[in-house]
């Protein structure tokens, strides 16, 4: 977190710079006014690697490998497919129902968080960076431009700033129904460049056996993993892989509980 300061686009409205000095005080990092300075020079001036940056009443978050900010993503278009019956490879990997109380351990942009949420109505979502959490926490309450199946989602989804290794130990046997992970890939795809800002802030350690057991204990039904479909990862945790194929990128694997 000392690598991180917070400021506005230039002569910002008095409503945007209220919201990144709330930003700067939820998450205890320095607030610097803007003033007439580019990003690099406060980069160089306060010795940090990142900033939050409040455009239009956004906060974005400025990597050396780009910007980041909140978006449904490819939510919109997975929610439109369950909406026409197509299905989606997740929920239907999990068998996902409405009603399944779900923990998605690995937050990150949220975007698996809002489909699982449209057809469980009921997650809560795991994000180990604080910065990254908030950020998403703060898209998935104020968020508007999208249906309201996509909005009525994204409201539903509980953002919680933790690590799942610790989180786990201290959930009660069979608390949920389903336990997911989307850890950050063994071996990345290279075509998934539009990932590359969130990689600074990602949460790059293996999924751990002890972690598995725990999500394993915590979950009534089952637990799912997202990963390479190339990675030998299933294998060694224990996980049957139930979604995947010759042709696809990524797999997913469960273990029943």
């Amino acid at each position: 977190m000392k690598n991180f300061l917070v400021t506005t686009a230039r002569k910002p409205k008095l409503d945007s710079e209220i919201l990144a000095e709330t930003f700067a005080e939820n998450l205890n990092l320095p607030f610097v006014p803007r003033a007439d300075f580019s990003l690099d020079t406060l980069k160089k001036i306060y010795g940090v690697e990142n900033i939050l940056l409040v455009r239009n009443n956004l906060p974005v978050i400025v990597t050396n490998d780009g910007e980041l900010f909140f978006h449904p993503n490819t939510a919109h278009l997975r929610i439109k497919n369950l909406r026409q019956g197509l299905g989606d490879r997740l929920i239907d990997a999990a068998k996902i129902k409405s009603g399944d109380k779900v923990l998605d351990c690995t937050l990150g942009l949220g975007s698996d968080s809002i489909v699982l949420s449209f057809v469980s109505k009921n997650v809560t979502a795991l994000e180990i960076n604080p910065v990254l959490a908030e950020v998403v926490r703060y898209g998935m309450k104020n968020f508007s431009d999208d249906t309201p199946p996509v909005i009525d989602a994204m409201r539903r989804v509980e953002v919680i700033t933790a690590d799942y290794v610790d989180y786990l130990k201290h959930c009660a046997e069979n608390s949920f129904d389903v336990v997911y992970f989307d850890p950050m890939f063994r071996h990345a795809i290279n075509k998934s460049s539009g990932i590359n800002p969130i990689r600074p802030l990602a949460d790059n350690r293996p999924l751990e056996i002890d972690s598995v057991r725990e999500a394993c204990r915590v979950a009534r039904r089952c637990v799912i993993m997202k990963e390479n479909s190339r990675s030998t990862e299933f294998a060694r945790l224990g996980f049957k892989i139930v979604d995947g194929g010759k042709y696809s990128s990524i797999s997913f694997g469960v273990i029943d509980s």
